[in-house]
Order: structure tokens, then sequence, then C-alpha cells
């Protein structure tokens, strides 16, 4: 499919840096970025979403093993454990209670796991989202600079579901289709609804549907957001986008710009992501509900320096 309007060349794209950058317009130590545009005002209307009280996971489930590495410690009776005969009386003379617990490891960037992508995930030509440098970040503690952490009191607002599978009547677009403003627009007419200043905007490729049926893992081809999404995104003030990909239609179509979705949106506009979404469920509800829109809620992990989390977006209708 191609667009209607003219393509941006390579020259606009890396023009976006400059036109489409957010650097200083919530002062110069801001590290929310888009998020600023879910106000108080935001959150209370995405609670008036909530018309039926449904809610479903737009997460995948992290595979073990494969993306994470577990280690299981499991105690059927915990008076028997090495050293229960130091701990306490009550600890030593209960003898009915065991446990387990797990040690974790998980790398969560990439193409397979449900994750979100704060600011400083990203440089261009060294620098990071508002002016800042690459040396801001650590290899011991991380990114002292817009980190996971700058949102911690969650990630509340609007969700609206962009099915473009749905609008295109495919099952779902083949690696290396990009998606358009046209194809944002025609999704808002076929479904009534509009994104909205704070929204965070989901969009279906289908891509899910090939993983649930085939079990289809993206590799460096992939359907996505084209480029010439990111000024209707900047105009439209999404706060948060997510994809069922992992965001950016490969090839990009540009020699010099490998990302150009994640590159302008993290570091010049401060625009978070949700790579990895499984919005096969989301989708089918809001098409049995007839109801495009719903309340998001985003939780990362508030891991101290790093450039994102695994989460477990919850849409509730």
């Amino acid at each position: 499919m191609t667009a209607a309007r003219p393509m941006p060349t390579q020259d606009d794209v890396l023009g976006y840096f400059d036109t489409l950058s957010n650097w200083g317009r919530w002062g110069d130590d801001d590290e929310l970025g888009t998020l600023n545009h879910i106000t108080d005002d935001v959150r209370l209307a995405a609670a008036r979403a909530v018309r039926h009280g449904r809610s479903v996971s737009c997460a995948w489930e992290v595979a073990v093993p494969g993306e994470m590495e577990r280690s299981t410690t499991t105690c059927p009776c915990a008076a028997d454990m090495p050293g229960a005969e130091n701990m306490p009386a009550p600890f030593r003379n209960d003898r009915r209670w065991g446990f387990s617990n797990e040690r974790l490891g998980i790398m969560f960037h990439g193409n397979t796991i449900t994750h979100v992508d704060s600011p400083c995930h990203l440089y261009w030509d060294g620098t990071m989202y508002n002016g800042r440098p690459h040396s801001l970040v650590d290899a011991e503690t991380g990114s002292a600079w817009a980190a996971v952490t700058a949102a911690a009191n969650g990630i509340i607002t609007r969700g609206v579901l962009l099915d473009i599978a749905r609008v295109r009547d495919v099952p779902w677009l083949e690696p290396g289709q990009g998606v358009f403003p046209e194809d944002l627009e025609k999704a808002e007419r076929r479904q009534g609804v509009r994104v909205q200043s704070g929204d965070a905007v989901l969009l279906r490729t289908g891509y899910g549907r090939a993983r649930h049926e085939a079990g289809a893992t993206s590799g460096f081809t992939q359907a996505g957001w084209h480029a010439s999404c990111l000024p209707w995104l900047q105009e439209r003030e999404v706060a948060l986008i997510g994809a069922d990909t992992p965001q950016d239609v490969q090839p990009s179509g540009y020699d010099d710009v490998l990302m150009p979705v994640h590159a302008v949106s993290l570091v010049a506009m401060g625009l978070w992501m949700l790579d990895n979404c499984d919005l096969e469920a989301c989708a089918t509800t809001a098409a049995e509900l007839d109801q495009w829109d719903f309340h998001l809620t985003v939780a990362p992990v508030r891991f101290a320096g790093t450039s994102g989390s695994p989460v477990n977006p919850i849409a509730t209708f």
C-alpha cells in the first residue's frame, strides 16, 4: 500500500530532529517528555472510558526457558532448611509452612518481550532527550537522566487501538509494510474514535495473530509505523505509542536512519514507547463491544537507572 501524502525524504526525516523537537518545551530539566500531555484532566477523562468493566492484558507471557532465565528454590518445610536452627523459635517450631522463590534474569529490550522504552534508551549523535549527553549513562549505575523511574507514578491515560489490519481487511500486515497517517485516519473514521491530546495510541498490524497461530517471531523485517506518522503524532499530542511489533517498519526506507520512529520519538520528542504488545485480546474485545478507546494502565517496575521495564499494560473497557 502506498500513502496518499508525499513521502518524507531522508532529509525531511533528519529534519524531524529539529522540527518535532520538544527540548525545553516543559523546561530544561524535564525527563517526562510527552507524558506531560497526561494531565489530571486527561486521567479523569480516561476513567470515563470504562463503560463495561472488562479488562484485558496487552502483554505477552514471558517464556521460560527462552526469554527469561529463572532459578527456583523450593522448600517444602522451612524448618528443615540449612541455618533454620539459628532462626527465632517461632520460625524453627512451625513445621507446617514452606516456600518457593525465584531469582530472575531478563533482557527485555528486543523483539519479543512487552516492555516500555524511556527516553534514555536511544541517543542520536551521542545525545539524549532534552540535550543531555550519553555520558550520563554509566555502566555500573545506569542512567542519571530520563530513566524509567521518571514514570514511577505510572502511565495512566486513555488508550486508543487503531486496528490497521482490520481496516485493510487482512489477517496481518506483511513484514516490511508500513503504516501511514492515512491508515491512522481511516481507522479513526471506521472505528468512530479520534486520537486526542494525552492519549496512548496502540497500533495493531496483526503480527500478534501471526505469532499466536504460527509461532512467528519478528526478525529484522517487520510491519510498523512509517516515519511519516511522526508529525501526525506530534500534532495530536500523543503521550505514548505502542505496537504489536517493535514499532518501526523495517526496512525503514531510509539508508542513513535505521529506526526513525524510535530515534525521533525518544531523542527529539521524548515520546515513550510500548514495544511488542499482544493486542489480539484487546482487538477482539474492542470489536465485540464496538468500543475502541479504553482506560490504559502501564506501571513500569522502578528499576533505578534503567532505560525501560518489562510491563503488563492493562486495557479496561
